[in-house]
């Protein structure tokens, strides 16, 4: 068997880690073996643990760097000196990026994070529920400045991520649109309706 080939501007472990990502999604994290990720990669199983301790330490890698990924997006944001609309287009764009870029890392993320053990899940879920938090923060100082409607800044959070998270459905067909222009279409619809 070969050596593990590191991915580009990456590391062998990225490669393991992009690789498990992709299992995880199809197979789900419980039944993928550290055997079938080493298959995938085309080497020794025991050429892994070089590089990684265990199955749950490639799920806590996942989806940590997805979440570290999220907060630091959501912090440069906070320090953008422009309009609150103009943040939430910021992220909605990142958002979908991610999706589309690393679909099998957040989706992992969003699906498999229930498999992580303690303390990482508490941890997780706390990371979680503080960047709803913050991004409800944002909504409700654009209403306060009169830059958004007088909406609730709850279900705007709810309607934006849950709106992002359902390219989900279009990874999996990969239909029209094309990617600019489902980008374009989605921060357009979420930031201003659909209505004339």
């Amino acid at each position: 068997m070969s050596k593990i080939k590191p991915v580009r501007n990456g590391t062998r472990k990225d490669t393991i880690i992009r690789k498990a990502a992709a299992l995880f999604r199809k197979k789900g994290f419980v039944a993928t073996s550290m055997r079938e990720i080493a298959d995938n990669i085309g080497v020794e199983a025991s050429s892994l643990y070089n590089h990684i301790g265990s199955k749950s330490e490639l799920l806590q890698s996942i989806c940590f760097q997805v979440a570290n990924a999220f907060n630091q997006q959501l912090e440069e944001v906070e320090q953008m000196e422009t309009p609150t609309a103009k943040k939430l287009e910021s992220l909605i764009r990142f958002h979908i990026r991610m999706m589309l870029d690393n679909f099998d890392e957040v989706y992992v993320a969003n699906h498999e994070w229930k498999q992580l053990g303690e303390p990482f899940l508490s941890n997780f879920l706390a990371q979680r529920k503080q960047y709803e938090s913050r991004l409800v923060e944002l909504v409700t100082t654009g209403i306060r400045k009169k830059e958004l409607k007088n909406i609730h800044p709850h279900v705007a959070v709810l309607s934006i991520l849950s709106a992002v998270r359902g390219l989900e459905f279009w990874q999996r067909h990969k239909k029209e649109p094309e990617r600019p222009e489902l980008e374009n279409n989605l921060v357009n619809y979420l930031l201003h309706g659909i209505t004339r």
